[in-house]
């Protein structure tokens, strides 16, 4: 007697997660906002988008010159104060 080991879906159950249900997906148009890397925002704080102008480690990740890095206010002016970002 041979067994069948072929799975059977029962009807609302998704086989891989790229079939998980409409509701459960990210809405593509939404607009996040980018991880910010350093010390914190304050409440209500955007962040600032900087160039950085040399290589740097923030929060144990490299980053190269040229990389673009969303950061806080205080964080962004500490780093032009000393030279890490780029002046345009």
């Amino acid at each position: 007697m041979a067994t069948n080991t072929t799975s059977k879906r029962t009807p609302g159950t998704a086989a891989t997660p790229d079939e998980a249900a409409p509701e459960n997906r990210p809405d593509p148009l939404t607009k996040t906002t980018p991880a910010t890397v350093g010390p914190a925002l304050r409440a209500g704080e955007e962040p600032a988008v900087v160039t950085l102008s040399q290589h740097l480690r923030i929060d144990g990740t490299d980053y190269t010159p040229g990389d673009v890095v969303h950061v806080s206010n205080d964080y962004a002016r500490r780093l032009r104060d000393n030279g890490y970002v780029r002046r345009t």
